[in-house]
């Protein structure tokens, strides 16, 4: 329905139908509210701190890690030998592809069901066949069983910069699963403020866990 002063058109059946002063108030006051509930439900959304709660993760015999992301231009003729040796870890599926443009980007998202000894497999085999890992992007916004290698899907406010010893931490031999993910969520956490057009403002991206 539409609503304009003393009348309202019903889109429905096509009418117009005349108001009293009475009706007319009652109808501009719940326009009003209606009008106010989604703005503050939009502004909610806009502003507020994602925040996710997890969920026990599948048995890898149920549900394999998926590989996605870009090697870098040099190795396309090599592709399918190194498809393979990003797999022969086990428990995979490889959908990974050559960077159309040369190399590729140093981000890397380990989602937070993917094994240890998995991810430092897939680490390594970036590390070689791709630019490198350089940032890693906050885990609760990525799939449980994924990884991404040379991704280029998430934007700067979501992933944090890491350096290579950083990254070496992530590569100890020994290293249980709890230990690196929590050490992966320490070190992907994003900067609380954001450059933007000129001034430096709340990460939005920023999610807190439960």
């Amino acid at each position: 329905m539409y609503y304009n002063r003393g009348f309202f058109f019903n889109r429905r059946s096509g009418e117009i139908v005349i108001m009293s002063t009475k009706e007319n108030r009652s109808a501009s006051r719940w326009s009003l509210v209606t009008r106010s509930i989604s703005v503050l439900v939009v502004l909610g959304l806009v502003g507020a701190t994602p925040v996710f709660a997890e969920e026990k993760c599948t048995p890898l015999d149920k549900k394999r890690i998926k590989i996605e992301g870009f090697i870098s231009k040099s190795y396309r003729k090599q592709r399918k030998q190194i498809f393979k040796e990003f797999g022969e870890i086990g428990s995979t599926r490889v959908a990974l592809r050559v960077y159309p443009m040369g190399e590729t980007s140093k981000v890397l998202a380990v989602g937070r069901c993917v094994p240890a000894y998995i991810a430092q497999h897939i680490i390594k085999k970036s590390m070689q066949y791709s630019t490198g890992v350089a940032s890693l992007v906050q885990q609760q916004f990525l799939h449980t069983h994924w990884v991404g290698v040379g991704v280029t899907m998430f934007d700067e406010p979501s992933q944090q910069i890491v350096s290579a010893s950083q990254v070496q931490q992530l590569l100890r031999q020994g290293i249980t699963d709890d230990d690196f993910h929590s050490l992966y969520r320490e070190l992907s956490v994003p900067d609380e403020r954001v450059p933007y057009f000129g001034l430096y403002v709340p990460n939005v991206k920023r999610a807190q866990r439960n």
